[in-house]
């Protein structure tokens, strides 16, 4: 149940529960939520649940004490954030250790807005206490639970003694569900089999341009799985009479490393630089802290990610791109922007090769595979063997390109309400729901994280 594009979500769980959540009186929308999403995940992560309940009460104990004045409030700071910072960690540590099965749902998700919850209070961004109740359903409600985003509190309307419903927000919202269930579904999940083939025949075994075929299409699958989550969480919400909130913001049409890193995962860009970055200084204290401040935040994005050294490597490559272009590159990327798109391009499916690749030793042979030359691993073992995977996925991969234009993605919005447009999120629900149960349904990326 806790896959939004599966059955049981879609046609159980959904439909009961927003009945009951529009028949129950404003006053109570919040307990109907609660409640559902405390279903929602005792469901999917049954041995769990008690930790998440436990987790969220003694953060509201600690952010009472955070809130009153007096010289220990940062002591009641310091351990609130040694509870979810220390939970993460540990589990971050057993996850790679002992496999991610042990890893929560959603735990890398929730942990992050409890964090963000503990500093607003301490730094009176949010004004007063809010009830446990807004609390809870701030940290446990069931379209973010899973994948996040890391919304904050005070911009989500939690704030609001009654939220504001409409047909036009819930229609909007439903639009956006449907249009993350195509992205999910009829994209990411295509894709997905592409790059299973690759490591199924063996990196050492694929050609230098079947090896960037499959960068570029895992590029793009990871984009549209983490998207179609965030574009089906924005709209459950919008159903539930919350604000959109936006994760992406077409990343792939940016012009640098940088300017991706600011469009990709919007929210968890945004919790490094509010509660880490600037808190440390920012970049207001000289280049030699900027540095300092830079490779903080990206050592601990890819720790966040992963503890396998590949992530911790990821990061620290991408820390040294984003330094280049901040001391000499970025300008000549901004000045010239086809260069800084072609640039970008080409660069970030490598990076994205250290993500998606846990062992190094097959992870260079892949980068062996794509540089040949300097990988010394032979210029091509089957060069046909790109033919028969460009004749099998290239009309996904052409979906995707289209995709991935922020043009068509705002054309489809404007018109949205034209009989076309419709017709086509009715066939795209459908498909959806038909691939799905004749093929099986993939975990979102994000899922076990």
């Amino acid at each position: 149940m806790v896959l939004f594009s599966g059955m049981e979500f879609l046609f159980r769980f959904l439909p009961i529960f927003l009945a009951i959540y529009y028949i129950t009186s404003q006053k109570y929308r919040n307990t109907a939520l609660l409640f559902g999403s405390v279903v929602f995940y005792a469901v999917g992560e049954p041995y769990f649940i008690l930790l998440l309940l436990v987790s969220v009460w003694m953060n509201y104990i600690l952010a009472k004490k955070i809130s009153l004045y007096g010289k220990k409030r940062e002591y009641w700071l310091a351990a609130a954030l040694l509870l979810d910072v220390g939970l993460l960690v540990i589990f971050k540590m057993l996850g790679a250790f002992v496999g991610n099965e042990i890893l929560p749902l959603g735990l890398s998700f929730y942990t992050f807005k409890m964090i963000s919850f503990q500093m607003d209070i301490y730094k009176r961004t949010i004004k007063e206490l809010p009830t446990f109740k807004r609390t809870a359903v701030y940290f446990m409600m069931f379209p973010q639970i899973v994948s996040g985003p890391v919304m904050r509190f005070s911009e989500g309307g939690f704030t609001l003694e009654k939220r504001i419903y409409s047909w036009e927000q819930f229609e909007k919202g439903l639009y956006f569900f449907i249009l993350g269930m195509g992205t999910k579904v009829l994209l990411a999940d295509r894709l997905a089999i592409l790059w299973k083939d690759i490591h199924t025949i063996g990196y050492e075994s694929i050609s230098t341009l079947l090896a960037w075929l499959g960068a570029f299409s895992y590029s793009m699958q990871l984009y549209f799985d983490f998207w179609g989550y965030s574009l089906m969480a924005a709209g459950l919400g919008m159903m539930l009479g919350f604000p959109f909130i936006m994760n992406f913001d077409h990343p792939y049409a940016s012009r640098s490393v940088s300017e991706f890193w600011r469009r990709w995962h919007v929210t968890l860009g945004r919790f490094f630089r509010d509660y880490v970055y600037i808190p440390l200084g920012g970049s207001r204290e000289g280049m030699g802290k900027t540095v300092r401040n830079l490779l903080i935040v990206w050592i601990l994005t890819g720790f966040w990610h992963g503890v396998s050294p590949n992530f911790i490597l990821w990061g620290l490559i991408l820390f040294l791109i984003i330094m280049m272009e901040k001391l000499w590159l970025g300008k000549w990327l901004q000045k010239y922007s086809i260069l800084g798109r072609c640039y970008m391009l080409v660069l970030l499916p490598v990076t994205w090769m250290l993500f998606a690749i846990t062992d190094m030793g097959q992870l260079l042979v892949y980068l062996g595979r794509m540089f040949p030359l300097i990988g010394g691993e032979g210029i091509a073992v089957n060069s046909q063997d790109i033919v028969k995977y460009l004749s099998m996925y290239g009309p996904y991969l052409a979906a995707g390109i289209l995709w991935c234009i922020p043009s068509v993605y705002r054309f489809l919005g404007k018109h949205r309400k034209h009989p076309i447009v419709i017709a086509g999120l009715v066939c795209i629900f459908w498909l959806s729901v038909y691939i799905t149960v004749s093929m099986g349904n993939n975990p979102f990326a994000y899922l076990k994280f």
